[in-house]
């Protein structure tokens, strides 16, 4: 039986496996999970992006499972047991840009109809495909990305920079970065 072909960036680890699988590039569509998508990627910046794959399911608990009307009504109290949470990135400003973004969410939802339709219109409708032979030349920022980004800050949301962006497009869809060689090139 033939080895299955990945995106080297995953390693060895079965968390990081399971998500380059089963998640990585596979469209969404679905606002809580774009936007829960857009808090993960916010929080990574810094980080590496296991340290928040693992502390993902503490994040949904603590974050009322990225329901954004919840979020938008937290106060002073949620913040400071949220800054207490070990299972998350205890970042006063991430924190806080989570309530921020989860206004922000709510005004776009309003305004589009949907965070789907809002942040999908931002890249064309439809997920751009990348032809890369390696993982070396998958660049961290594109004019896309930054444009998304520049749109998003416009608005005011927080922890939204280029390279963010471009992870987060990654992440759902928007943009298909897996490899030739990879077995999910071609099933997303």
């Amino acid at each position: 039986m033939a080895a299955i072909i990945r995106c080297d960036w995953g390693g060895d680890d079965p968390l990081m496996i399971k998500y380059h699988d089963e998640e990585w590039g596979t469209p969404v569509h679905d606002d809580r999970t774009l936007f829960e998508f857009l808090q993960l990627e916010g929080a990574q910046a810094g980080l590496s992006w296991i340290t928040i794959l693992r502390k993902r399911e503490s994040y949904r608990g603590a974050f009322d499972k990225f329901d954004a009307a919840a979020i938008a009504e937290y106060d002073d109290e949620k913040v400071a047991e949220l800054l207490g949470n070990p299972g998350i990135i205890r970042n006063k400003l991430k924190v806080g840009s989570a309530m921020i973004n989860a206004r922000l969410y709510l005004e776009v939802q309003k305004e589009f109809g949907s965070f789907d339709a809002y942040l999908w219109g931002l890249v064309g409708g439809d997920t751009l495909t990348n032809s890369w032979e390696s993982m070396s030349q998958i660049p961290a920022t594109t004019d896309v990305s930054d444009a998304m980004s520049k749109a998003l800050k416009q608005r005011g949301f927080k922890f939204i920079g280029s390279t963010i962006c471009y992870a987060f497009m990654q992440a759902t869809g928007m943009v298909n970065d897996h490899v030739l060689t990879c077995f999910r090139y071609n099933k997303v």
